[in-house]
This record gives C-alpha cells, structure tokens and sequence, in this order.
C-alpha cells in the first residue's frame, strides 16, 4: 500500500509540474536573447483564461490549447514593444504585464468562475505504460504533459546545433559583437519574447483545459513566479528546468495530499511550502552562479539605433 501511495503522488507530481515546466521553457527562451521577462504569472493567466473560453466555445480543447499559446505571444508581444521599441526599463516592464494579465483575466473571467470547459483527459501510452513504475509515473497522463517531455531537448537541440538558435543566444550574449557579425538583435529579441510568451501561455492553458477542466480567479496561483525563480535555479538550461519543475510540483502535490489527510497542520502553512521552497532554491543557486548559463546581457536593452 506504501508503494501505490509514492508512485500516485510521483505520478502527481509529474502533472503538478507540467505548467511550472512550460512557462519556466518560456522564460528561459525569452531571457537567452537577453530580455528579462516578470510578467509570467499576468501571461499565464491570460493563456489559461484564452485557452478555456475557445475551448468551451468551440468543443475543441486542442484549439483551445493553441489560442491560449497564441494570446501569450500577444501578450508578451506589448513587452516587447516597451522594451525593444521604446528601450523601456524591462523590470517594470515585466511587473506592469502581470498586473495587467492578472487583472485583466480574473475581470474577464467572472462570468466563467465555476464553469467546466471540455479538456484533455489522461490515456496510457501503448507498451510503455506497462513498464513498472515508471510507466505508472510517466506514461499514464494526458497529451499536454507528453507534449512537455519533447520541448526540452528540442529547445537544447535549437540552442545548440542551429543558426538560428545560435543567433538568439548571441543576441543575449554579446548583442553588438552579433551586430557586427551582420545578425539582426532585434529581430531575433523579438523571436525570444513572443516564442518565450507562446510557452508561457501553454503553460496557462495546462491548468484549465488539463490540471482542472473549471475556470477560477487567480487559477495560476504563483506558478508564474515560481518559474521565474526557477530560470534561476536550472541555471538557464532547458534539462535543467524539469527537474526543478518536478520538484516544485511534488512539494504542491504533497501539500495538497496533507491538506486531504486531515493533517492537524494549518492550510496556510502548507500552501506556504512552494513557496518558502522557491526563496530556499535562489539562495543555493547564488552559490553556483559562476557555473550558470546565465546570459551576459540579460536585461541590457540594445541601442535605438541598432
């Protein structure tokens, strides 16, 4: 009994984490071609908001769940326009984006507050769901989260074996050597925020058409700033990030599990848990900064000029 217990909170885990793992792909896309995005948590929000009405407008959750990755180009899109454009602060920038994504969702969302939307319902993947325990863990999910094991070594392969990849971390490396060398930085700037924000938004659209199936305000819940730490901790690389994303999603499981066990423990201290685990990873992750992938000029805007 011992035994079911661990592997359904693993196999838990690997849902909980699924969200935390498509947005912290999206920032870590969009900060290798050197623009800092806060705004996760407002671009999330707004994907899982677009993600649920198309869905439930259309019957069709697949579109649903490419609306919402679309919206949070869009989204992300108005960061780029501050920060590329007008060479605006991309701290503030980033900030002012989730407040408006949170606001502007949880607004246009109550008249959907405690409606159910058709989504994606798990299925056992043929042969390896029989492999023990780890199929159990792995290979008995929904299509989101087998669509979420492929993105990180495609996005490694991206960085590290083609052009364009190559160009979009030269853009947040060394942008006016990559001038010089005849790239457009700004184009390929932009291609790290709306490709970035795509991401993200899928990762907002896990929690409404897969993780819930219902619409609520506040849906994502801090999951947007938990990815933004976690850029942090897998030290900007792609590999990194799922273990980092399982990790946070087994602390929320493992809450939500307390919470149903009647555990004499407060709600407000378990809720707490990721939380307190994400301040804990950016202080060990400090100690290893100088083995991070971190780009060189994360956060420096670019000439108007170039």
């Amino acid at each position: 009994m011992t035994g079911e217990i661990v592997i359904a909170l693993l196999a838990a885990t690997v849902q909980s984490g699924t969200p935390i793992l498509f947005a912290t792909l999206g920032e870590i896309f969009t900060e290798k071609s050197g623009v800092l995005n806060l705004g996760v948590e407002g671009v999330m929000i707004l994907g899982a908001l677009a993600g649920f009405v198309v869905a439930r407008q259309t019957g069709n959750p697949t579109l649903g769940f490419f609306a919402a990755g679309l919206v949070g180009s869009l989204a992300t899109a108005i960061h780029g326009m501050v920060c590329l454009w007008f060479c605006g602060n991309q701290v503030v920038s980033g900030l002012a984006l989730t407040i408006l994504g949170t606001g502007l969702a949880n607004y246009l969302g109550t008249t959907f507050i405690g409606t159910a939307a058709p989504g994606f319902t798990p299925f056992a993947v043929p042969l390896l769901s029989a492999i023990p325990v780890i199929g159990q863990i792995f290979f008995q999910h929904d299509p989101l989260v087998y669509v979420s094991y492929l993105i990180p070594p495609v996005m490694w392969l991206f960085f590290a074996r083609t052009r364009f990849g190559l160009g979009l971390r030269a853009a947040g490396e060394y942008p006016a050597a990559a001038t010089a060398a005849g790239l457009n930085v700004r184009a390929y700037r932009w291609l790290g925020i709306v490709g970035g924000g795509f991401f993200m938004g899928l990762g907002g659209a896990y929690l409404s058409l897969a993780y819930t199936h219902l619409w609520t305000s506040s849906l994502t819940a801090g999951r947007g700033w938990i990815a933004v730490a976690l850029v942090i901790f897998a030290f900007w690389r792609p590999g990194r990030a799922v273990f980092g994303a399982y990790l946070f999603g087994g602390i929320m499981a493992l809450q939500l599990r307390l919470q149903a066990s009647g555990t004499q423990l407060p709600s407000s201290i378990l809720l707490m848990l990721p939380y307190v685990l994400t301040v804990i990873v950016l202080v060990l992750s400090s100690w290893r900064k100088r083995t991070s992938d971190e780009p060189a000029s994360l956060g420096v805007n670019i000439a108007p000029a170039d």
